[in-house]
């Protein structure tokens, strides 16, 4: 399995986990657990590639392959990419719910 990859799936599962974690911590934003989870795991790929290409100084690839450091990088920038998707999807939702009951 090449590294990319590795690091692709480390980045969704970490950010599925972190839009869990923000779902349920906020009741207001939650999604339920397949929403929380959909909208992190999308979140946590894509945050997770945009972090990977500035900290590899614009690079495809995370600097230094899979070391703890290049793996930790992975878990916080896709934990928290996909904290930050679900906490905004979640926010339109409660937006659109409260622009239709008026």
């Amino acid at each position: 399995m090449s590294e990319a990859l590795i690091n692709i799936i480390i980045q969704v599962i970490s950010g599925a986990v972190g839009g869990n974690a923000v779902g349920k911590a906020s009741p207001k934003i939650d999604l339920g657990t397949l929403g929380n989870t959909i909208a992190g795991a999308v979140g946590g790929g894509i945050g997770g590639q945009i972090i990977t290409a500035l900290l590899a100084g614009g690079g495809t690839a995370a600097a230094g392959g899979l070391d703890i450091g290049a793996i930790l990088t992975q878990v916080v920038g896709g934990g928290a990419s996909g904290a930050i998707v679900t906490a905004i999807v979640g926010l339109i939702r409660q937006s659109l719910n409260k622009s239709k009951s008026t």
